[in-house]
């Protein structure tokens, strides 16, 4: 008798029909480490999830995934700054609304990326001119190889563009992060219609409401149509390869980094290919964001995964700039991790 799978479906925003041989529930730290346990007792794969909003499933799941809902948020006034302590298992967007009502301004830039906090360090989210790592004080992690509980600091984190240490230590369980926001609050106005509120007399609701409304009038709502939000990364090129860019597109937006990269926006390259609305059996480029590939209905993981390959494929061929992917690819033992081109 093949063993019973219980499904994914609303763990993964994609919507995609998978299954994993046992789905957990986890509040707590030791239910996490104990289903770890038991996934080495068994020989079975183990994965640890948020909200699945960035993560393509390729296949069904050979062993036991772990939702972590780890609650609880602690907040410690300080004269100069607000210290929150969050649970894993808080959703982020709340918190970011949350906050703000409490009268606790710096996390408005960071207002509906969807998923639970405990993923926010793990891709370095970002968006509107601010990332995790800019707020970041700690992360509190379970050592699922050992059983003890640690802090890590945020130079301990590693942090990069959507990076940090959390993708290559597998054995590394986000339970907590702990972050700093300062009372002295200075508005980011850098990106999109925040550039048109006036830095004077802005509020952080006046932040986080134009922010809402700009991700909501390109965004799909995950609810209603399976996503992942943006699929790819913003590349970062050279400053010369972004010179000669701005030579034949001379519209080319494009971002300097304080390491003397470019950043340009994957979108508009994809757009400039008018790759939207392409669509592979079920998935889709979605018409209002370029960046965003959506399932249609019935998509399937492969049908994902050659409409990405189509995109990357287009946009290297005209811009000899090859797109990377911010979603996380998992098969059906754990994260691939083997170069990009032997995916896409």
């Amino acid at each position: 008798m093949s063993p019973q799978y219980f499904s994914l479906q609303a763990d993964n925003t994609f919507g995609l029909k998978i299954q994993a041989r046992q789905r957990i529930i986890a509040d707590t730290p030791n239910t996490i480490l104990s289903a770890w346990q038991n996934s080495r007792r068994r020989h079975q794969p183990f994965l640890l999830l948020g909200a699945g909003s960035n993560v393509l499933f390729l296949n069904d799941f050979a062993g036991i995934v772990v939702l972590n809902r780890i609650k609880g948020i602690k907040i410690n006034e300080q004269d100069k700054a607000w210290k929150l302590h969050v649970g894993a298992g808080e959703n982020w967007h709340m918190l970011v609304e949350w906050t703000l009502k409490k009268g606790i301004n710096g996390l408005e830039n960071l207002a509906l990326i969807p998923g639970m906090t405990g993923s926010a360090p793990v891709q370095n989210i970002g968006a509107y001119g601010m990332e995790f790592k800019d707020v970041c004080e700690y992360v509190d992690i379970l050592n699922l190889n050992t059983g003890i509980t640690q802090r890590l600091d945020r130079e301990e984190c590693a942090f990069g563009y959507r990076d940090s240490i959390f993708k290559y230590e597998p054995y590394y369980a986000i339970i907590a992060v702990g972050i700093n926001l300062s009372k002295q609050w200075q508005p980011l106005l850098t990106y999109g219609d925040l550039a048109r509120l006036n830095p004077v007399t802005v509020t952080a609701f006046e932040v986080f409401n134009t922010i809402c409304y700009m991700r909501k009038s390109k965004l799909p709502e995950t609810c209603m149509t399976g996503n992942v939000g943006s699929f790819f990364k913003n590349p970062l090129v050279s400053y010369e390869k972004a010179e000669m860019l701005k030579m034949t597109y001379p519209g080319i937006p494009s971002y300097p980094q304080v390491n003397g990269k470019v950043k340009l926006a994957a979108g508009w390259l994809i757009d400039q290919c008018q790759l939207k609305g392409l669509r592979i059996g079920g998935a889709e480029v979605y018409q209002k964001q370029a960046l965003v590939l959506i399932n249609v209905g019935h998509a399937t993981s492969q049908d994902i995964i050659e409409l990405a390959k189509t995109v990357r494929f287009h946009v290297g061929k005209k811009f000899d700039v090859w797109l990377e992917p911010e979603v996380r690819f998992i098969g059906a033992h754990g994260e691939y991790n083997t170069p990009i081109k032997a995916i896409l």
